[in-house]
């Protein structure tokens, strides 16, 4: 028995325009043809095509698909557990994505709301980068300090952010000076600003050891987004942010004995 596009269509609940790109690209072709020239699927087409549809439902690409048919020798099982793999990996990473969802969703919700003109008064040019924010949070999503630290932001008022901007600021100005002046980055007065830094997380947000510390200055190198939390684009001078990031790390020295609090090595 054979079927016409429409009905094959019909039956798979696919469109007419797909089976024809199956077709062109040589995954299905349809055994005959009517004598007015239009296709005609059979049984066995009917199979191909619900086998074509299964790998695709398992987000098989078409070219992946066309090569499993081409090699009947290939071994489909190893292909199917690695894409088993696969989804396992990304149902764990939408899983950590909606996780970071709910938790902007009670930050949105339990935060403090301020208009833009309110915004700018507090945050001036720190501004926070929603794709870094999202990052920092599936890196740090299994840390204790990460989540103590977002419910400590949750919960601050406009007025304890004007206060800890104002910290921020004034500990900004120090490190500039500091910089500018030619101080060495594992002097006393470098050293001592890290760990005005170190004291002004763990007042505001939450526990920070020096071990700590280290990773998140590690960061001002290799992210910038990063740094821009700490000194906006407009303020920063070359080789500054490794020079805070050698700073934090002289003064971490100071303090033997500290002991990491991120899990994600562990």
């Amino acid at each position: 028995m054979s079927y016409s596009v429409g009905q094959v269509a019909a039956f798979a609940g696919v469109t007419v325009r797909t089976l024809h790109h199956y077709d062109k690209a040589g995954l299905l072709s349809p055994g005959d043809r009517s004598r007015a020239g239009y296709r005609l699927y059979s049984e066995a087409d009917l199979v191909r095509l619900q086998q074509i549809l299964f790998y695709r439902e398992l987000g098989f690409p078409l070219d992946e698909i066309a090569a499993i048919f081409k090699d009947p020798q290939a071994d489909h099982l190893e292909r199917l557990r690695a894409r088993q793999r696969q989804l396992h990996e990304e149902i764990a990473r939408l899983q950590r994505l909606a996780e970071v969802a709910e938790r902007a969703i009670e930050v949105q919700q339990t935060g403090v709301s301020l208009t833009p003109q309110e915004r700018f008064e507090v945050f001036g040019e720190v501004t926070f980068d929603l794709s870094y924010a999202t990052e920092a949070e599936l890196k740090w999503a299994r840390s204790e300090g990460q989540r103590a630290s977002m419910a400590r932001a949750a919960a601050h008022t406009k007025e304890d952010w004007r206060r800890l901007m104002g910290e921020a600021g004034a500990w900004r100005a120090e490190l500039l000076e500091a910089f500018d002046a030619g101080e060495p980055s594992d002097g006393e007065r470098a050293m001592d600003l890290a760990e005005e830094h170190r004291l002004h997380i763990a007042r505001w947000f939450t526990a920070c050891p020096p071990d700590m510390h280290r990773r998140i200055a590690d960061d001002f190198v290799t992210d910038p987004r990063a740094f821009a939390l700490v000194v906006p684009p407009s303020q920063q001078r070359p080789g500054l942010a490794a020079y805070t990031r050698e700073a934090v790390h002289a003064n971490a020295a100071r303090h033997p004995g500290s002991t990491p609090v991120f899990e994600e090595d562990r």
